[in-house]
């Protein structure tokens, strides 16, 4: 008999729960799309805290007691506190009311990692906005800010999204209860801007593949079980300090260089087919021609994260390296925009624009 009657409670609120969800879903969908916007009485909303149905009973309690035994002090206490209420509605309301949201460029992530969105708070009025909170929809983690009067202050929220590609920002909230806390006041936000999401780097990836020969080149067969070539050279000016051997430079005193497979006449070309998965190839070629929402393959999505590893791993050692992903081809070279290009399209491989 208990059990049932546990069960009542999760049955009759599994069912207002969904419908909430689906309502919420619904009317986020139909707000508009703005990397800027401005809180004005259509967008801003408003509805009495636990605290502030409390204080309502209470003052219901007063207004009857007072007329029953016609208390004058009462009458003089209840519409005391119901006028500081009504004031502390009209200031709250106004603390969100001709407040600018601007949304600034989110920074590329990797999968798995946390998001950063920054959004700037812009008060054109001269007095202080207190106690103004910023959090992504649904979610219970705030950021409260103070804006100077006819000033600005910038509030960071972070999400974190499950894939790769760009993805759209969730939707954001804003809110106040300053100054009594009786009354709740927010807005919800939908940014139209996307972030670019990287696949996640293989934790512990394989060690580097290969150089292939240049055109015209007759490489040297040396390599190393670390992916590098093996043998130094003379330093030479203009070598990053990450390819110079700190360990014989300090036997020697000469710098030197490892002789890296650039200089043997080699290239680095980071592939699919040499990621070591089988799978990853084939499935490549079907994930390319639909969307991302279609859901993608674990074999490419594994392919991607160890090429994402060892791009990071080559720019690290200060490698050039080029990256083939099907028909599309980045000649070898080192950087930071060739890094970002290649990551830019490790995330975008299989995406419709």
């Amino acid at each position: 008999m208990s059990g049932a009657s546990a069960a009542l409670p999760s049955a009759v609120w599994h069912p207002l729960a969904h419908l909430r969800a689906r309502f919420r879903r619904y009317w986020v969908e139909r707000l508009p799309l703005r990397d800027t916007t401005l809180l004005t009485q259509r967008n801003v909303y408003i509805l009495p805290t636990p605290p502030g149905f409390t204080l309502a009973a209470t003052l219901l309690v007063l207004l009857v007691a007072s007329i029953n035994y016609q208390l004058n002090l009462g009458y003089l206490l209840t519409f005391l506190l119901a006028g500081s209420a009504l004031v502390g509605m009209h200031i709250c309301h106004g603390t969100l009311r001709g407040l600018t949201l601007q949304l600034q460029p989110p920074e590329p992530a990797f999968a798995g990692a946390n998001v950063l969105v920054s959004v700037v708070m812009v008060n054109t009025r001269r007095r202080v906005r207190h106690g103004i909170g910023l959090s992504v929809m649904g979610a219970r983690h705030w950021a409260w800010t103070d804006v100077p009067g006819q000033g600005s202050a910038t509030v960071q929220v972070a999400f974190q999204p499950k894939r790769r590609g760009r993805q759209p920002l969730p939707a954001l909230t804003a809110e106040t209860r300053f100054p009594l806390g009786t009354f709740r006041v927010w807005t919800v936000w939908r940014p139209a801007a996307k972030v670019l999401v990287y696949p996640q780097p293989e934790a512990r990836p394989p060690p580097l593949p290969p150089g292939e020969p240049r055109t015209g080149a007759v490489p040297r067969p040396q390599r190393s079980s670390s992916g590098e070539q093996d043998g130094v050279r003379a330093y030479r000016r203009g070598d990053p300090l990450k390819l110079v051997v700190w360990k014989k430079a300090a036997r020697s005193g000469e710098l030197v260089s490892r002789d890296t497979q650039q200089t043997q006449g080699l290239e680095l070309w980071l592939d699919l087919a040499q990621s070591g998965l089988p799978a990853a190839t084939t499935t490549s070629s079907s994930s390319s021609s639909s969307s991302s929402s279609s859901g993608e393959s674990p074999a490419l999505e594994r392919a991607l994260s160890r090429l994402c590893a060892w791009v990071l791993a080559a720019d690290r050692l200060g490698v050039a390296y080029g990256l083939r992903l099907g028909p599309l081809q980045l000649p070898p070279a080192t950087g930071e925009a060739h890094r970002r290009h290649c990551l830019e399209a490790l995330a975008s491989l299989g995406e419709t624009r």
